[in-house]
Order: structure tokens, then sequence, then C-alpha cells
């Protein structure tokens, strides 16, 4: 169980990007975030593994409070956390396997990294996450000779290398086209249900959102305004979330 109470996130330039957020996930849920650009959900996202230090409030994992832990306790908290980036976070002049071998440096020493001395056990399941997401024969090219999607792929097999537990993945198709998207949604959908991973994911489009979605949550300007299932998204909660000028607007 991950459970958010209050959190709150204001930047040094006074920007109030979350304000009293509050809210549960169960073990194997899939909650997607959804709101406009800038409501905070990267913010979010990046405050539960504390790639962001929030101002206030509690995170909560497994009755572990995450925001007191300390640099050490962080370390071993995130080798149970992936994540999925917008931009995908690749080393584009290293190889494809190379790129998928990073999801285990929590688990290897910083000198055999260093030197590319991958223990055998790890090359192997490299190779066979590389395969779970269709892209084996790319292993040996470099990151930036794919194509976004295949990009995004690698990332989702460098999140695999973690074994995660939970998995968050920040607007990870934002920038692919709707056939790539789905691809790529089918792939963290197949996660959830397949290996009981907790997904949240943060979307733009609510279209996507209640396709993958098991339940939804929507900010917007920092604030939770719903919390519920993909079909009580009626057009009054989409003006609540999106705002009276977006209601005619075709989200896809």
């Amino acid at each position: 169980m991950l459970e958010v109470k209050n959190l709150t996130k204001v930047y040094e330039d006074g920007t109030v990007a979350l304000r009293n957020v509050s809210f549960t996930v169960p073990d194997g849920e899939f909650l997607v975030i959804i709101g406009l650009s800038g409501s905070g959900k990267s913010t979010l996202l990046r405050c539960i593994n504390r790639l962001i230090e929030p101002t206030s409030g509690q995170i909560i994992w497994d009755g572990v409070d995450i925001t007191a832990a300390s640099q050490e306790e962080l370390r071993l908290i995130r080798r149970q956390i992936g994540m999925i980036f917008q931009q995908f976070n690749l080393v584009k002049r290293l190889s494809v396997l190379t790129n998928v071998l990073t999801g285990r440096l929590g688990y290897t020493s910083t000198w055999r990294s260093i030197l590319g001395l991958w223990k055998p056990e790890d090359r192997e399941r490299a190779f066979r996450n590389l395969e779970l997401v269709g892209i084996a024969d790319k292993a040996h090219n470099r990151a930036d000779e794919l194509s976004g999607g295949q990009q995004q792929r690698v990332g989702i097999a460098r999140a695999l290398m973690q074994e995660p537990r939970l998995l968050l993945a920040d607007e990870p198709v934002a920038s692919l086209d709707p056939a790539t998207s789905h691809s790529v949604m089918k792939y963290i959908e197949w996660m959830n249900r397949e290996h009981g991973l907790t997904v949240l994911c943060s979307l733009h489009f609510l279209s996507l959102a209640r396709r993958y979605g098991t339940r939804i949550i929507a900010l917007r300007a920092g604030e939770l305004v719903f919390d519920g299932r993909p079909d009580e998204i009626d057009d009054r909660r989409f003006k609540e979330i999106y705002g009276e000028e977006a209601i005619e607007v075709e989200i896809r």
C-alpha cells in the first residue's frame, strides 16, 4: 500500500506545484494521473521516490516513511521503484544493452559498472527484458539509432531490470504518435497484470487514461480534483479537470 498524505511542494520561486494532496494506492493497482501541463503530475511522481524533495507531507510505502528515510535507506527503497521518463533518459552514445544494464546500478558496485563488468546473470536478464519488449535484435545498436517508440521500450526494459514492485511512469507516451503510444502502454499494462506491479502513470490524454487505468486521479493547479473510476469522468468532471475552454477539444 502506498499512502500519500497532505503532500505539498513549493518551489524556491514560490510556485506551489502540489497543495495538500492525499490518496492511497493498493498493491497491484494501475493508477493514472491526469491533468493539464503544469498541474503537478510530474512533481507528484518525482516526490514519491524523492527525486524532488517534498516541502511537507508524508509518503508511506508498506509502512515505511519515504519522506523521512536517510540517503542509505532511500537507496534501498529506490531499488524497488522503477521509473519510466517522458524523454527516455537514455545515454544516447551507449548501446541499448548497456542502457538496460544501468537498471542494475542499485545492485552493482560503482567500479564494476564503470568498467562494464556486469554479472553474467545481469546480462542474461537484460537480453530477456529486451525480448519482452520486442527489441532484442537492437541490443548492440547505439541508443540514438532507435526510433522514439523503441527508445521508450529500452526505458521499460531498464525499469524491469530493477525487478521493481512499484513503477512510476511520467508521461511515457507524450512524445509518441497514437499507434506507438498504445504499443508502449500495452507493455506497461502487461507488467501490471502479469507481474502484479503497482503502476502510477501520468498521462495527458483522457482516452488513454480511460483505456488503461483501473483508477484515475486528476490534478488541477496542484490540487486533487478527482479520484475515482475512469467511467465516472462525465462532462462536469471533465470541465473541473481541464477547464471550461477544453470541453470542445478532442482528446485522443
